[in-house]
């Protein structure tokens, strides 16, 4: 696993290593179900993860400093190229609800807002939601994902604020809240 040393004479990982372990698939499935990539296509996102760690690693790079932020930013990457390539068909909110465990038991409120916060997260701009997934979904703090996007922190909290705002509002329009 890459944690930014190198093993002596065999580069950052060695051969069978996963780059991922179990929890940073599970974000990186997460960044890219909520950035609008469809569940089917999920198992192909994780896979161009890893294959860009592995890229950067064998490229001599250096291992970034915290794999799991920077997994997710690349997955969040993806997904904004997907939906630009792909134009997505489906609501996020059937996406999330696909994605909810079977066995985690939801009231009825916690369903109707799950689905109005997906809607207004589906009808957010690209560059919003995607600041938006980081900071509260993959928790995120403003300054790595500004870091990690090549923004100012003031951009990233700009985007916040304006995107936490129309949410805001659709969840009042709505009467969800």
């Amino acid at each position: 696993m890459l944690r930014g040393r190198t093993r002596r004479g065999r580069g950052p990982y060695a051969v069978g290593d996963d780059p991922l372990d179990a929890a940073q698939e599970r974000r990186v499935r997460a960044v890219l179900a909520l950035g609008g990539v469809p569940q089917a296509d999920l198992p192909d996102g994780v896979q161009q993860v890893r294959l860009r760690l592995l890229e950067r690693a064998a490229s001599g790079r250096e291992a970034p400093r915290d794999v799991s932020a920077w997994a997710a930013v690349v997955a969040s990457n993806l997904a904004m190229d997907w939906h630009r390539a792909k134009r997505r068909q489906e609501r996020l909110g059937e996406r999330l609800a696909a994605l909810r465990p079977a066995q985690a038991p939801s009231g009825e409120e916690t369903s109707v807002l799950s689905l109005a916060v997906a809607r207004g997260l589906d009808a957010l701009p690209d560059a919003q939601r995607q600041v938006v997934v980081l900071r509260f979904y993959a928790d995120l703090p403003v300054r790595s994902i500004a870091e990690q996007l090549g923004v100012p922190e003031g951009t990233v909290k700009s985007r916040l604020h304006t995107a936490v705002r129309a949410l805001r509002a659709r969840l009042h329009e709505d009467e969800v809240v």
